[in-house]
């Protein structure tokens, strides 16, 4: 099979890109399971803050705002994001931090403000008195629907002319004139460029384009679900995030979503967790709260893959190879914005103006720039 393109990775990062790609080449998008979005997209947190994360995550989530709240007539027929709001949390021994954060966080987001531990507690009355010492509040938090949002971008890049091939774990890739031959599971494919949006196997891709690895390390992230008290409502209440992210917690489907916020190095591979993350994740819980948790209802773990400084890899090394890697643990409520860089790069050789406008520096974005450390 021939293409302009073959996008490596159908995640998010592939999705997205494959889907702005597809207008302006044609594309192939390769992905190894039997669906794409199994790995760290299948088990996201699915939260859109503008308050979390470093100053380049937190300009490129501003900058996908737009898309993720209005997108594209025929994109998705339900609202991609719902109401929820975040409460950032701290403890007495954390009340430094968390007032460094704040400050941080008002630069971009000036309704974020500070909320008195009462208030946390009457909204979400589980919370254990006089635990929090100190709290702010971003009212404009919202939950993101993550698979109507990946299947939006699969549909479109479908609709425009991508082919995308589950069941086609890459195995070898080697130069073919001026281009690319990519051995899958699913047959040979032939494309002119490749990008490499492959997630926790981002540096495996590029050892076999013969692409000097990045540094892109998984980190491996628990997340469980517990009952809600009977006689509850917990619908409506907002996000609770530990200011140093020793956990968070979130209203679920009629459950608590749960996370200890555990970052343990991992190799590429279908994650699993760990019990004893899960069981720190209900101290820290009981903790806080005044749960008493009897049983854990369902637990998983996904990887979230981080470039050395942190900062997504976006941008071309060598000919005809394109990173689009290291997303994190925030490439969901990046993905539009960073699709749009990625395609703007490979299509146009030029960086969108609008988002350098907006305080993208495409320098922080090169995988150059981790060459030249």
């Amino acid at each position: 099979m021939n293409a302009d393109i073959a996008v490596i990775g159908g995640g998010i990062a592939g999705a997205s890109v494959a889907a702005e790609l597809a207008g302006g080449a044609s594309v192939v998008l390769l992905e190894a399971e039997a669906r794409c979005g199994h790995h760290a997209t299948g088990r996201s947190a699915a939260s859109f803050s503008e308050a979390y994360g470093g100053p380049v995550i937190r300009r490129l989530a501003l900058a996908s705002r737009a898309f993720l709240e209005t997108p594209p007539p025929g994109f998705v027929a339900v609202p991609l994001l719902r109401p929820r709001g975040m409460v950032t949390v701290a403890r007495p021994d954390q009340i430094a931090r968390l007032a460094t954060e704040l400050a941080k966080a008002r630069d971009l987001v000036p309704d974020i403000h500070a909320i008195a531990p009462d208030e946390v507690e009457a909204m979400v009355p589980i919370l254990r008195p006089g635990h929090i010492a100190a709290a702010f509040f971003e009212p404009g938090q919202r939950e993101i629907d993550v698979d109507v949002l990946h299947q939006g971008f699969l549909r479109q890049a479908r609709t425009r002319g991508a082919r995308v091939m589950t069941g086609a774990g890459v195995t070898a890739i080697r130069r073919d004139g001026t281009g690319w031959r990519i051995d899958t599971t699913g047959g040979e494919v032939r494309a002119i460029i490749i990008v490499n949006a492959a997630g926790a196997w981002a540096d495996a891709v590029a050892a076999m384009a013969e692409i000097a690895p990045l540094g892109i390390i998984p980190y491996r992230r628990t997340a469980f679900q517990v009952a809600v008290p009977d006689g509850v409502d917990a619908a409506h209440w907002p996000m609770i995030n530990d200011v140093d992210e020793d956990f968070y917690f979130k209203p679920d489907a009629g459950r608590l979503f749960v996370s200890p916020g555990d970052a343990t190095l991992s190799p590429p591979m279908d994650a699993w967790p760990d019990d004893m993350d899960v069981a720190i994740g209900v101290e820290r819980l009981e903790a806080v709260t005044t749960l008493q948790v009897r049983r854990v209802l369902h637990a998983w773990a996904g990887l979230r893959s981080f470039a050395p400084d942190r900062v997504p890899v976006v941008g071309f090394e060598g000919p005809g190879f394109f990173w689009l890697a290291g997303q994190g643990g925030y490439g969901i409520k990046t993905a539009p914005a960073l699709a749009r860089i990625a395609a703007s790069l490979i299509l146009r050789g030029a960086f969108p103006d609008d988002l350098a406008a907006a305080g993208i520096d495409p320098a922080t974005l090169s995988p150059a720039r981790l060459r030249d450390t």
